[in-house]
């Protein structure tokens, strides 16, 4: 099996106390994300610095997630997580300490601390999405994984009103020790987790051979295979409008900051809700149904939103689109990866991982180069209408793809036929 035969004790308390340490430690990282960028909006209100500081935050994920992977399949991933969360705090106290002696923080060191917090996600991404096959029951990964698309779309609605409390009234100096007190709740938490460990930890790490193995069993495996190409273009398509939210509510219906971040928290409020059916009422035979109806849902919404008249009343339907847009996010997310995490050993499911999640961010940055002049040229309305029209191109391209369209219901028949030749080797 590739993985050491140990129970699993108490695994529904075990994982409960996992996701409330990611829930606390990923809180106050976001409130102090929110407040570096508020920050740098206010001391230079430059456009372009904001863009730099966004790719910052991305590029990472794309040029390390492939080698990140195999280390997280041969490191420890209690201490890997530890790790992370150390030196994040230690950078934000290092920043703290420069803004307190100057009159202001040195804007490169502003720039590496976004960049050493993207690099510490880079790694915690794949170790979080490798823990769970190993920590739950398998029947229970896809409402797991619902459970933790909830906490991390409860820290996209809280952060952003909480953040913008704590700027307006602490020093931005005492608001960044915040990344240490969230070192402390998921150290401290994360000490008292059972993680069992896997067969491959301790080997010795190849990084391009790794990466290699990574890339080849996502490619043999064409119906996955075929699911994330199509899920990349996805991105390509849709970051842009992603970036755009601000431009949209503000430029185009006219709005100000207040309702900008309304629009936000109406998103996540139907991502937590999304996220709450998939965690406590999601067990589908074949979970390709719920993702194209994601990809229906979010297309035509989208693609709405960006027909409408800005005007205060076509705000309004923006904003109840947007629920509906938010609804039907983490159904694509949160299913792929339970199909991802039941498709592969979790003794190679770092180095997937890897690959996967740099597959699915490297489009995004290419957008993000092409959204600003577009946007200027045709409209930022406009960008809203492409990204709906091409997520429904993508959906149906998907849907005509036998591989794609039938993966889990074959994996989920393998899965059976396994456990049924298990239970006949125990009796």
């Amino acid at each position: 099996m590739g993985e050491e035969k140990q129970p699993i004790l108490h695994w529904r308390k075990n994982i409960n106390l996992f996701l409330t340490g990611q829930f606390l430690s990923g809180i106050t990282s976001m409130i102090v994300q929110y407040a570096i960028i508020w920050y740098l909006t206010k001391e230079t209100g430059s456009a372009t610095i904001l863009s730099f500081a966004m790719l910052l935050g991305m590029i990472p994920m794309v040029l390390l997630s492939p080698f990140a992977g195999p280390l997280v399949d041969r490191w420890d991933k209690k201490r890997l997580l530890i790790l992370t969360d150390v030196i994040v705090a230690l950078f934000a106290v290092m920043l703290v300490i420069a803004g307190t002696v100057a009159a202001s923080f040195p804007l490169w060191l502003v720039f590496v601390s976004l960049f050493v917090r993207a690099i510490a996600q880079t790694f915690q991404m794949p170790t979080i999405q490798s823990i769970l096959p190993t920590m739950v029951p398998e029947e229970e990964l896809t409402r797991i994984n619902g459970q933790l698309g909830m906490v991390q779309s409860a820290n996209f609605i809280i952060a952003p009103a909480l953040g913008a409390f704590l700027f307006s009234v602490f020093p931005i100096n005492w608001l960044i020790l915040l990344d240490v007190l969230g070192a402390i709740f998921g150290v401290g938490l994360l000490i008292f987790v059972t993680i069992p460990k896997v067969v491959s930890q301790g080997e010795a790490v190849h990084l391009l051979a790794d990466t290699k193995f990574g890339v080849k069993k996502l490619y043999e495996n064409k119906g996955l295979w075929y699911i994330m190409i199509n899920g990349a273009v996805f991105t390509l398509l849709f970051m842009p409008a992603a970036s755009l939210y601000p431009l949209m509510t503000m430029g185009y219906f006219g709005q100000d900051v207040g309702q900008a971040g309304l629009v936000e928290v109406v998103y996540s409020v139907g991502m937590l809700a999304g996220g709450a059916f998939i965690g406590f009422l999601g067990k589908w035979k074949d979970r390709m149904k719920p993702i194209f109806m994601a990809y229906l849902v979010v297309g035509v919404t989208i693609g709405a939103s960006g027909l409408l008249p800005g005007t205060a009343q076509g705000f309004f339907y923006f904003i109840l689109l947007n629920a509906g847009a938010g609804f039907a996010t983490p159904y694509f997310n949160t299913l792929l990866m339970a199909i991802i995490q039941q498709s592969y050993e979790p003794n190679i499911l770092g180095r997937i991982l890897g690959v996967f999640n740099s597959l699915m961010t490297l489009p995004g940055p290419i957008g993000l180069v092409f959204a600003g002049p577009l946007t200027d040229r045709i409209g930022v309305e406009k960008m809203f209408l492409i990204a709906g029209v091409g997520t429904l191109l993508c959906g149906l391209a998907l849907f005509l793809t036998p591989s794609a369209r039938n993966y889990d219901k074959k994996l989920q028949e393998r899965l059976k036929q396994k456990k049924a030749a298990e239970e006949d080797q125990t009796e």
